[in-house]
């Protein structure tokens, strides 16, 4: 149980960082508010955390799995886009609950393939291909998930302290609990656990119920283009923090996500948003 301050320590910050990214999308719309919160942050205590385990396979497979994991909760994103005008007639609270189930079940269904993939085609350590393969998968389907422009409001309602509090639990628990995966049962496994979307679920609960359904269906493209960044960052990672150290290294790798992610995410969002407004209604 060696690993357990570092996850305590790792899930903390995660928890503190996670907070922040419901505020952006409220009050500065899904589309600026979607890249801003897609920005590594969480993946960064996590990397560390797993690094620091001293085990150089685990590190690596973590960094590759979390690339194949921003794809799957890329999936999970574009079920909160599609799904909800075909909900019957319901409550809103109830359509919530269907929505959580639905997206919930198809992420563990992706994740589950993706593990399977794994198993079947790439050998321990040498899982390279899987990350930059599902990296571009990922930037592609950003791209196509973004193109038609769907507007994306700012919040007219502060999202309640109490799930703010529930988002950073959540994200909390999931780099504490990638951090043990890593040590008890592989890198793979624990990449997948790191980049597990408690931070998205609890971003389109909490602006479904604060704000209705326009908030979250317009932030879901923005976040899934811009959650290219993290699998940027993770696939330099695992090169600039064995070099560099946990500190430098995880500056160098968000300092390139950012810059060749992040920033060209936005401004594909701005470029589809003028096409879009300066055509004939």
């Amino acid at each position: 149980m060696e690993w357990l301050p570092r996850a305590l320590i790792a899930g903390l910050f995660a928890g503190g960082l996670a907070v922040a990214i419901t505020v952006m999308i409220e009050r500065w719309g899904g589309r600026v508010g979607g890249v801003l919160g897609t920005i590594p942050s969480t993946i960064i205590p996590a990397s560390i955390g797993v690094y620091v385990g001293g085990d150089p396979i685990a590190f690596a497979e973590a960094m590759d799995s979390s690339c194949a994991g921003m794809l799957v909760s890329a999936g999970f994103l574009w079920t909160w886009r599609t799904l909800p005008p075909r909900l019957p007639s319901w409550p809103l609270r109830r359509q919530l609950v269907v929505m959580v189930v639905l997206s919930l079940s198809g992420w563990v269904l992706l994740a589950s393939g993706a593990v399977a993939l794994r198993q079947a085609f790439f050998e321990p350590g040498a899982t390279q291909w899987f990350g930059w393969g599902a990296t571009f998968i990922l930037v592609a389907v950003g791209l196509g998930a973004s193109w038609r422009y769907y507007p994306a409001p700012k919040g007219q309602r502060s999202v309640s302290a109490g799930m703010l509090v529930a988002r950073g639990f959540c994200a909390g628990l999931a780099i504490f609990s990638a951090i043990g995966a890593a040590a008890v049962l592989g890198g793979f496994i624990a990449g997948l656990a790191a980049v597990f979307p408690a931070i998205f679920l609890t971003a389109m609960a909490g602006l479904w119920i604060s704000q209705g359904q326009a908030v979250p269906a317009g932030a879901a493209g923005p976040m899934m283009l811009g959650s290219s960044a993290v699998a940027f960052f993770a696939l330099v990672a695992k090169h600039t923090i064995p070099l560099y150290g946990p500190a430098w290294g995880s500056v160098v790798a968000w300092v390139f996500a950012v810059v060749f992610a992040s920033v060209p995410a936005a401004a594909w969002l701005a470029w589809r948003a003028r096409v879009a407004l300066s055509e004939p209604q």
